[in-house]
């Protein structure tokens, strides 16, 4: 198997999309978040609800994701995940101008994990906008073999400098994938979310986590400059399962963050900064 994975390491492809107004008020609307105009920059993450390919229904596979085989390697009967991932963020991107994204698989590693063998994919993503690069991206892809997924983990941490309490309903789920063109049926499709992928309720997609939990530190900390934001799943969220997005700073220019409620951490992320007066 291995051979023939390694034969996607090196895949690229560029997509070019038009940030446009009116899909970016969709996503305000989903995240409780202001309204752009024109040039105005685009927050952070928010590049998540472009650059998705527009696949028609007979080129998705059974779980609603692309069909494997195509950008991304065939990993037979596994349950796909977005595990994590790194970013820099170098300017932000602008609404209502075209950007650019190039995708590149960059690893592929099998691992023996506590629920069976793993698979992880690491794909890089460059984005650009008037010929510059703007974000820097990695992204982890993990594709597991059918378990049951975690209930718990250790408890979030203690004493935190902020806290901002989260309880997506369904329709803020259905409204996410939307926008993101996010096709993944465990988080609309209750009967497959549990009876096939063995989750307890519809998923809490990991990307709504970590937007939230970056936009808690943003407004925590408005003379912070985020340069760095790195982020991990530990076990899933689902709907009905409220949670708090919390955090610390640790030392200059580095601050700690989970997501966590009373089952524990559901993910955790790193933060550098710098001061918006330096």
């Amino acid at each position: 198997m291995s051979v023939r994975l390694d034969e996607w390491i090196g895949k690229s492809e560029r997509t070019t999309e038009f940030l446009s107004l009116a899909h970016l008020q969709r996503v305000s609307a989903t995240l409780g978040e202001p309204v752009l105009a024109a040039n105005d920059s685009i927050p952070h993450l928010w590049q998540w609800c472009f650059f998705q390919p527009a696949l028609s229904a007979g080129e998705l596979g059974r779980d609603g994701h692309p069909a494997l085989g195509g950008f991304l390697p065939p990993a037979d009967n596994r349950n796909r995940m977005w595990a994590g991932g790194r970013l820099s963020f170098i300017k932000p991107l602008k609404a209502d101008s075209f950007a650019e994204r190039t995708s590149t698989i960059t690893a592929i590693k099998e691992k023996d994990g506590s629920t069976g063998n793993l698979l992880f994919v690491t794909v890089s993503h460059v984005y650009e906008q008037f010929g510059e690069v703007c974000i820097r991206e990695e992204q982890d892809i993990v594709y597991r073999e059918p378990s049951v997924p975690k209930a718990a983990s250790e408890p979030g941490m203690n004493a935190p400098e902020w806290s901002e309490e989260h309880d997506p309903s369904t329709t803020q789920l259905f409204r996410y994938s939307a926008v993101t063109f996010n096709g993944h049926r465990i988080h609309y499709d209750f009967n497959y979310a549990t009876e096939v992928e063995g989750y307890a309720g519809l998923v809490t997609h990991g990307p709504l986590i970590a937007t939230l939990n970056l936009s808690a530190f943003i407004r925590a900390n408005p003379d912070k400059e985020v340069t760095e934001f790195s982020y991990r799943g530990v076990r899933p969220l689902t709907c009905g399962q409220a949670f708090q997005t919390i955090g610390r700073i640790t030392e200059d220019g580095h601050a700690q963050l989970e997501a966590a409620n009373s089952s524990g951490v559901a993910q955790v992320a790193k933060i550098k900064y710098v001061s918006k007066h330096h």
